[in-house]
């Protein structure tokens, strides 16, 4: 089943804030090599979704 989204909406949404991704690596305690990962791949700034999906971080089991 589809449905219509509406520009507007998706525009107002959160996840596409810009965000520095130093800022995201430190907020989301990533070691050293994943923010310089992320770095590489979209530069110093990039979007909250963009960072979400592509940030790796190992599980942290007991």
């Amino acid at each position: 089943m589809s449905s219509v989204i509406k520009i507007e909406e998706v525009d107002r949404s959160r996840l596409r804030e810009v965000w520095s991704v130093q800022d995201f690596a430190r907020r989301h305690r990533l070691c050293q090599e994943e923010e310089a990962r992320l770095k590489k791949l979209f530069g110093d700034f990039a979007t909250k979704q963009e960072l979400l999906s592509n940030a790796q971080r190992p599980p942290q089991f007991r």
